[in-house]
């Protein structure tokens, strides 16, 4: 059976209620010196602004070595009444030493089916998905050697793979390798920020493939987030594609958080959500934050 591999555990995918399906609680790298998500008490306002707005689910997309604190999930998902699914996974190569990328050649692999199965490091906590990136309009080395092992490790549990892509380019670069190469069910690969690129034909491309598409994060100066992603979404939506689609915020700095002053993982219900039902309808986009994400997330898992 089908089930949404939670922090606190495996359940039904219709308890997941609307799901902010790309977002972060926690995340450390050096390329946003000074701007860490550390604090838990921090974490806590965010899940409990998100649930006021009606949010039920938050999928945590930071993957190894960059401050998960898985530990400190089950708790924040129980104080807060929403659900937190986490990630295993691996970014680009410049969040992370050298040293560390040595260390995890030859077991990449290995180490995301245990996280998924066992637990991230002792916390216990089960990851219910595999993150990964791509590089802009590329995929370099690196990409293609966490994606083979994403690819291996899903085969093995079953796990969905989700997919960074840098500035929301090289979705079907990253479809023709873990689609075509790798042997990657489509419907188990989720492209995020295909918001930062508005390409239709390329969003209808990857959509005719089979595969998710994550339209998340508030607009950047340079990016055309807001003003051209609902004229995106309906265009999927009207091509026939519009249970292929999900929502997320993406809050990757402390900056942003709501708490900070930010837009947070409220703005996702708050504003993002109005904005879309005047170019969707209501019903629309209500199937978009709740019954996708039940699909895109849940695995028979091995």
């Amino acid at each position: 059976m089908n089930t949404i591999r939670t922090v606190l555990g495996d359940v039904p995918p219709r308890e997941l209620g609307v799901c902010n399906a790309h977002d972060h609680l926690f995340l450390s790298s050096p390329q946003l010196p000074g701007q860490e998500l550390r604090e838990a008490s921090a974490a806590r306002a965010e899940l409990a602004a998100f649930r006021t707005q009606g949010g039920g689910t938050v999928v945590q997309w930071t993957p190894y070595g960059m401050g998960r604190r898985a530990a400190d999930l089950p708790l924040l998902a129980r104080d807060s009444g929403v659900h937190v699914v986490a990630a295993t996974g691996l970014h680009q190569a410049a969040h992370y030493g050298a040293e560390l990328l040595r260390r995890l050649r030859g077991g990449l692999a290995e180490l995301f089916v245990s996280e998924l199965t066992q637990g991230i490091g002792t916390s216990g906590v089960r990851a219910g998905l595999i993150k990964v990136a791509g590089g802009f309009h590329s995929l370099d080395a690196h990409a293609r050697w966490t994606m083979a092992a994403a690819a291996e490790a899903h085969h093995a549990t079953g796990a969905p793979i989700a997919v960074h892509l840098e500035l929301g380019t090289g979705a079907l670069d990253v479809l023709d390798l873990l689609c075509g190469e790798l042997g990657v069910a489509p419907q188990s690969v989720i492209l995020g920020h295909l918001n930062r690129s508005p390409d239709l034909a390329v969003h209808r491309q990857a959509a005719e493939a089979g595969a998710r598409l994550a339209f998340d994060g508030p607009s950047r100066a340079n990016h055309a987030t807001d003003w051209r992603m609902p004229d995106a979404v309906r265009a999927l939506a009207e091509a026939g594609f519009g249970d292929r689609l999900l929502l997320g915020g993406d809050t990757t700095t402390a900056a942003a958080r709501s708490v900070d002053g930010g837009p947070g993982m409220p703005y996702l219900l708050r504003r993002v959500r109005p904005r879309l039902e005047l170019a969707l309808g209501k019903e629309l986009v209500e199937h978009i934050l709740t019954e996708n994400p039940q699909s895109a997330f849940a695995a028979d898992w091995r």
